[in-house]
């Protein structure tokens, strides 16, 4: 069996840390670098469900995309949630390592994994990485489909094929213009707009879209959105990765188990219609 810190340096192969932005926290979160290691576990989120998951599969090492301290902490005592799953991972020889924003701007990342869910066609970066000579990193993704449709039909595709979740998917455009190209970012993507607009997409698939930035791009042309819940858009990444070290492990000979958490991790858990308005 692999030691874990043998396996984290395949994983920075894939989504080096130095490319990760300089707000983020990225990297190993806890785990022994001799440990060894014959199951992994992806998930997006690093929280207590994932690892009790981790915990009953019996993997030595998750694998999340979002950060467990993302903004640091003074403490991690297990009173607080967060210093309890660091207590569970510690107390049963638990791996974390996350891999966010070096995972987003990655080749193949983020949005290369939520345009294959939707089975669009990836023609470059929408804001591309300049120290990539190929032209293929950078964050979110420009997209072709195989045969136009309406931006309704592009909507349900979504729906029908990321992971089900609360929110499901919003709308907002002409349902009936028809859309030959789309940008897509997986997690948070309101802050791409000026890109989005440039690139002269047709339609943007993303999340969190807030009210203000939505309202004043369908304002300032005729561009269709379509907001999925955060934690959809970025799951297709775990079963990406999960092939990416599936791939490692065959190439070092070590026969690694590696698993996809299926747990929604979403924070929102119903929905309800509103009314009409009167």
């Amino acid at each position: 069996m692999p030691r874990l810190s043998e396996v984290i340096a395949a994983l920075d192969t894939l989504w080096p840390p130095e490319r990760a932005e300089g707000w983020d926290a990225v990297g190993t979160v806890c785990g022994d670098p001799d440990a060894e290691i014959d199951r992994v576990l992806f998930a997006v989120d690093p929280v207590r469900e994932i690892a009790d998951e981790a915990l009953e599969l019996g993997a030595q090492l998750i694998v999340t995309h979002h950060p467990l301290y993302l903004r640091g902490t003074t403490t991690v005592a297990a009173d607080t949630f967060k210093g309890k799953v660091v207590h569970t991972l510690i107390k049963h020889d638990i791996a974390l390592h996350v891999a966010h924003t070096n995972a987003d701007t990655a080749d193949p990342g983020v949005s290369d994994a939520l345009a294959g869910a939707l089975d669009l066609r990836v023609t470059g970066p929408l804001v591309p990485d300049p120290t990539d000579p190929h032209g293929r990193r950078g964050l979110g993704r420009i997209c072709e489909l195989d045969h136009p449709e309406t931006l309704a039909a592009f909507a349900a595709r979504a729906a029908a094929r990321l992971p089900a979740t609360a929110q499901g998917i919003r709308l907002a455009g002409d349902p009936e213009a028809l859309v030959r190209t789309v940008a897509v970012s997986g997690g948070s993507g309101d802050s791409l707009f000026e890109a989005v607009r440039t690139a002269g997409v047709d339609a943007f698939l993303t999340a969190d879209l807030r009210h203000h930035p939505a309202s004043e791009a369908v304002q300032h042309s005729p561009l269709g959105l379509v907001d999925a819940a955060h934690w959809a858009t970025e799951w297709p990444w775990c079963e990406q990765a999960a092939a990416q070290l599936d791939a490692l492990s065959d190439r070092h000979g070590w026969d690694l188990r590696v698993h996809v958490s299926k747990q929604v991790t979403d924070p929102w858990t119903t929905h309800h219609s509103s009314g009409a308005p009167n």
